[in-house]
C-alpha cells in the first residue's frame, strides 16, 4: 500500500512491486505538509485559469504538481487518476481543499481493496492465474489513467502564438493572445471628456470605413504597463489639442492584453485598434544598454510598423509615451517628407560620433557607412513614417542586420536609436523642433532637470531617464512637469 501523500510526492516501488492502492493508513506529516504546500504554491492569481494547478500562469506550460502526477499516474492505476479528476474539479489549492483530498482518496482506497479480488487470501487460493490477471488489470488501469490526465491537463498543454506579430482589435475578439496579466489593474484613470471634430473638419469618406478611411490621422504608440500612465497622458492631449480629433485613428502595440478595455473605459469615443508585438521577435536581438529600460523589447515594435498596420495605411506618426502634445497633431501629419521615408526633427549640432564606439569609428567596414552622407542625430521618438516606402524597400530587415552585428561587435551603447541612425541618419526629411522639445527627463542615468529649447513649442518630450509622473508622486517634481500635469488622468473619478 502507499499513502496519497507518497503517490502524489514519492515514487512508488513501480508496477511489479505488489498491490497498489490508497491507503487509510495515518498521512505522514512531511508528506502532508509539501502536497499542501504544492497546491497552494500551485494556485494562480488569475481566477479564469482554466487550470487549477497552474503554476505560474498559463505561460507556464505542464503544471508542476499535474507534471508529477502524469509521470507517476500510469503506474498507480484508475483510482488515482479519477482522485486527481475529483481534485481538478474541487480545485483544491487550500488546507481544506487538501483535507478534502484525503478523504476522497479514502473512501476511493475502499472501493480499490474491494475491487481486488476481495482480499488478499482469496488472492493466494486463485493462485498465479489471478496474479496474471492482476497486473493485466493494472496495465490496462494506468493506460487509462493516463489518458485522463491528459484529458485533464489539456487547458494547459495549449499551444501559443508563435513567434511572430499577431494583429488584433476590438473587432476582431477571435485572435488569439497570450495569457491576460493582471499588472494594468493597479491603474484606475479618470474619464476623459468627449472631444468633436470642428465645424471645418473634412467628413469622412463614405466608401471607406475603419482604418482604411483616407481622411484619418494615423497615430502610433505603445502601450506598456510601466509607461501606461504616460501613454494616457499623451492621447489625452492630442485630442485636446486637435481641431479633428474624431478623425485621428491610434494604433496601439502591446506586448501584454487586457489593455483595450481600459483605453475603452478611458476614451469610449476613441477610434482605435491594439496590435500584439511579440516580444520574442527581437529578444535574441537585443543588447545590453546604459539602461535597463532600454533594452524592453516593445522599444523595437517601432521597427515592425510597417509588418503590423493594416497595407491600406501608408503613413503614421510614431510617438514615444512619455510626451505630450500642445498643437494640431494634423500639422505634423500634413509634414512634407519629399523623397524620404521617415522625417523627424534633426540636431546637427549634437556630437554624432558619441553613439557609436571607438571599435565602430576604427573599423572602415563600420564608419563607411556614413560615406555619402552628412549624419545628424534624430530623436526617434517622434517621427513621421512613409509605410509604402518602408515596405518596398525592406528597411526592417536592415535594421535587424545591424542589431545582428552589435550583439557580436558592440558598435553601440544605446538601445533602439542607433540602428535608426545606421540606416537613416543623413537622409531624413526635416521637421522643425518644435515638434520634439526633447530631454526634458535628463540623461539617461540621473535624470535631472532640464530646460526648454529656445523658440516654439508644440510637443514636450521627456525623454531621459527622469519621468513627470514619478517625480510628480515623489513629490520631487522638475519645473516643466507642471506642464504635463494636466493630462494626467490617472486617480478615481470623484
Amino acid at each position: 500500500h502507499i499513502s496519497a501523500g507518497a503517490l502524489i510526492l514519492r515514487p512508488g516501488s513501480g508496477l511489479f512491486g505488489g498491490t497498489i492502492s490508497f491507503s487509510l493508513s495515518p498521512f505522514p506529516f512531511s508528506n502532508g505538509f509539501l502536497l499542501s504546500l504544492a497546491l497552494r504554491k500551485s494556485k494562480t492569481s488569475d481566477s479564469s485559469s482554466t487550470s487549477p494547478f497552474a503554476f505560474g500562469g498559463r505561460e507556464g506550460g505542464i503544471d508542476f504538481t499535474a507534471f508529477f502526477l502524469f509521470l507517476l499516474l500510469p503506474q498507480f492505476g484508475a483510482a488515482a487518476a479519477v482522485t486527481v479528476a475529483v481534485a481538478v474539479v474541487s480545485n483544491l489549492a487550500d488546507l481544506k481543499g487538501t483535507l478534502a483530498f484525503l478523504l476522497q482518496s479514502s473512501f476511493l482506497s475502499v472501493l480499490a481493496d474491494r475491487f481486488d479480488f476481495k482480499s488478499k487470501k482469496k488472492k493466494r487460493r486463485r493462485g498465479i492465474h489471478h496474479l496474471t490477471k492482476m497486473l493485466w488489470i493494472m496495465r490496462f488501469s494506468g493506460f487509462i489513467s493516463a489518458a485522463m490526465v491528459m484529458i485533464i491537463l489539456s487547458p494547459s498543454l495549449q499551444s501559443f502564438p508563435p513567434a511572430e506579430a499577431i494583429r488584433s482589435s476590438h473587432l476582431d475578439p477571435y485572435l488569439r493572445f497570450p495569457v491576460p496579466s493582471d499588472s494594468h489593474r493597479r491603474f484606475s484613470f479618470r474619464k476623459a471628456p468627449v472631444f468633436r471634430n470642428a465645424a471645418e473638419c473634412r467628413s469622412s469618406d463614405r466608401r471607406e470605413t475603419g482604418v482604411c478611411d483616407p481622411s484619418l490621422v494615423h497615430v502610433a504608440i505603445t502601450l506598456d504597463v510601466e509607461y501606461l500612465r504616460g501613454s494616457m497622458a499623451a492621447v489625452h492631449s492630442i485630442l485636446q489639442h486637435s481641431m479633428c480629433p474624431e478623425s485621428v485613428f491610434f494604433h496601439f502595440l502591446v506586448s501584454e492584453t487586457d489593455l483595450e478595455t481600459l483605453v475603452r473605459s478611458t476614451f469610449p469615443k476613441l477610434k482605435f485598434k491594439v496590435y500584439y508585438f511579440d516580444p520574442e521577435i527581437v529578444r535574441s536581438l537585443i543588447s545590453t544598454s546604459v539602461r535597463q529600460a532600454l533594452e524592453q523589447p516593445l522599444n523595437y515594435a517601432r521597427n515592425y510598423l510597417a509588418d503590423l498596420l493594416e497595407p491600406c495605411v501608408r503613413r503614421v506618426i510614431y510617438l514615444d509615451s512619455d510626451l505630450v502634445v500642445v498643437d494640431d497633431i494634423a500639422k505634423l501629419w500634413t509634414t512634407s517628407l519629399g523623397a524620404k521615408t521617415i522625417g523627424a526633427p534633426e540636431y546637427c549640432h549634437t556630437n554624432f560620433s558619441k553613439y557609436f564606439t571607438a571599435r565602430f569609428w576604427s573599423e572602415r567596414r563600420y564608419a563607411g557607412t556614413f560615406e555619402g552622407r552628412k549624419p545628424c542625430y534624430f530623436n526617434t521618438g517622434v517621427m513621421v513614417i512613409d509605410l509604402a516606402k518602408w515596405r518596398r524597400v525592406g528597411y526592417t530587415k536592415r535594421i535587424e542586420r545591424w542589431m545582428e552585428i552589435q550583439r557580436n561587435d558592440r558598435i553601440y551603447e544605446l538601445g533602439s536609436l542607433p540602428p535608426f541612425l545606421l540606416v537613416f541618419a543623413g537622409q531624413v526629411a526635416p521637421i522643425e523642433h518644435r515638434w520634439n522639445q526633447h530631454g526634458l527627463g535628463g540623461d539617461n542615468v540621473r535624470g535631472s532637470c532640464r530646460d526648454l529649447h529656445p523658440g516654439p513649442v508644440s510637443l514636450l518630450h521627456w525623454s531621459g531617464s527622469g519621468k513627470p509622473w514619478s517625480r510628480l508622486d515623489s513629490r520631487r517634481p522638475c519645473p516643466l512637469d507642471a506642464l504635463w500635469a494636466p493630462y494626467d488622468l490617472y486617480g478615481h473619478s470623484h
